[in-house]
């Protein structure tokens, strides 16, 4: 079949749902109040203090052509012509990639395929891996050997040894402060952090993530941990295909567990704090306004692999990804400021630009079967309350204004919200026609905080 047969057959799927959809286009809030600036605060994901040697400043002359031929190539790979918008000038990232997440068409790339440490984003491959197994009500009281082996520097949350959290706090902690310490006490609930790291590599290769190589399940800077913006691309794509994902990384602020301790009466007490997303295309900032239309995924920053980041957005019923690694402009937020700009790019030339490539499927989605726990379409995380966390087979067509997430994390604002007439359209059957790797929803904001 014909590369513009596929790509009609792809798009006829989409013109139920995007009429039925149309009346609930939204556009994004104002921008939060942005923090104050904290030159002196620990780095949001986990920066180390021993890096390994430094990856080198030139690409190397051969690299995987996993999605298209052009892929393999170095520089930037795109198809300009009449009508097509020409790529913003001033992106100084090793290694980018703009993609449209439901289709799968790379739309420009530079670099994808340069294996380059990956920093915290590497957390999206951890939490795809990992979230399915243990329902989000479960609760862990926190031993030493929980924390053991977390790197110097390393971000946290806040986890203490002898306190009691539940697995929805500590989801929160991952995606929100991009906490070492809440990934090193999954992995131990998860029996280790070796077996960890070997089921994350298991599950990079049934993705087809083949330039990615995990040493360190947050992230941490570690000889030949390496991943590529195009593999990053293909972890948030399959992450958020899981319901509970989608929530916690698009989640701005929530409560979280604070410290055992006694009132002046000798009432014990837990009080809560609030921690919020570092995420800055999602949260704000002093000198970046919040991305109208994100909705996550994920950020990183540590010494030796400079400032990473993968984010998701969506403006008109269409959704991108977007994957930035290592800016050498050295200007406070430059990696979500280059992001945007290629958003926006992306969001003018789709439809006009011809695809230089494919995001490819997971090994089993070729077969039939989506990634996942228990072959889930969805892979939610266990059937945590009682709700379907798994496929969102049961979701409204109403999309969601916002939610309060439960597990003592009250006061949640997240941009989530599911159309669940899209699942339908596109489910995994779909799939075998289209050659492609579909959302089963959309990821909409609301045009107001609640």
């Amino acid at each position: 079949m014909s590369a513009p047969q596929k790509k009609t057959i792809g798009r006829s799927l989409l013109v139920t749902s995007v009429a039925a959809l149309s009346s609930l286009a939204l556009t994004a809030p104002v921008a939060l109040a942005a923090p104050s600036p904290s030159p002196s605060s620990p780095s949001p994901s986990g920066a180390s203090a021993s890096p390994s040697a430094s990856p080198s400043v030139t690409p190397p002359a051969k690299m995987s052509t996993v999605g298209g031929a052009r892929l393999g190539r170095a520089g930037t790979q795109v198809n300009l012509a009449s009508g097509v918008p020409v790529l913003p000038k001033d992106i100084t990232a090793r290694s980018w990639i703009v993609t449209d997440a439901e289709s799968g068409d790379v739309l420009a790339a530079h670099n994808a395929h340069w294996r380059l440490p990956p920093a915290s984003t590497m957390k999206m491959l951890f939490a795809d891996t990992v979230l399915p197994k243990f329902a989000k009500t479960e609760k862990h009281k926190v031993v030493p050997s929980d924390l053991a082996g977390i790197g110097s520097g390393s971000s946290m949350v806040g986890i203490k040894e002898g306190e009691t959290y539940t697995v929805h706090d500590l989801w929160l902690g991952v995606f929100l402060r991009s906490g070492n310490d809440a990934v090193h006490v999954l992995s131990a609930m998860n029996k280790g952090v070796a077996k960890t790291v070997a089921e994350m590599n298991e599950h990079a290769e049934e993705l087809q993530a083949l330039d990615t190589h995990v040493v360190s399940p947050d992230g941490y800077d570690a000889p030949g941990q390496v991943s590529s913006a195009y593999d990053l691309t293909l972890f948030a794509r399959s992450g958020l295909q899981k319901k509970d994902f989608r929530e916690y990384c698009s989640t701005v602020t929530a409560k979280f567990p604070g410290a055992t301790t006694k009132n002046k009466k000798g009432k014990t007490v837990r009080k809560p704090f609030e921690i919020q997303n570092t995420n800055r295309l999602l949260s704000g900032d002093y000198d970046i306004a919040q991305y109208q239309g994100i909705a996550g995924v994920k950020n990183g920053n540590t010494t030796n692999a400079g400032a990473t980041f993968t984010g998701v957005a969506e403006r008109n019923g269409r959704v991108l990804l977007v994957t930035v690694m290592n800016p050498s402009k050295e200007e406070h937020n430059e990696v979500y400021k280059e992001t945007a700009k290629l958003f926006d790019w992306g969001f003018k030339a789709a439809g006009k630009v011809e695809p230089v490539g494919e995001l490819v499927p997971p090994k089993g989605a070729q077969s039939g079967t989506q990634p996942g726990t228990s072959g889930e379409a969805g892979g939610g995380s266990g059937g945590s309350d009682g709700s379907d966390s798994s496929g969102d087979s049961g979701a409204s067509a109403k999309p969601v204004a916002s939610a309060t997430t439960d597990g003592g994390s009250g006061g949640v604002w997240t941009a989530v919200a599911i159309t669940g007439g899209l699942l339908v359209l596109l489910a995994a059957g779909a799939f075998l026609v289209n050659r492609r790797w579909p959302l089963p929803d959309l990821v909409r904001r609301r045009s107001s905080r609640p």
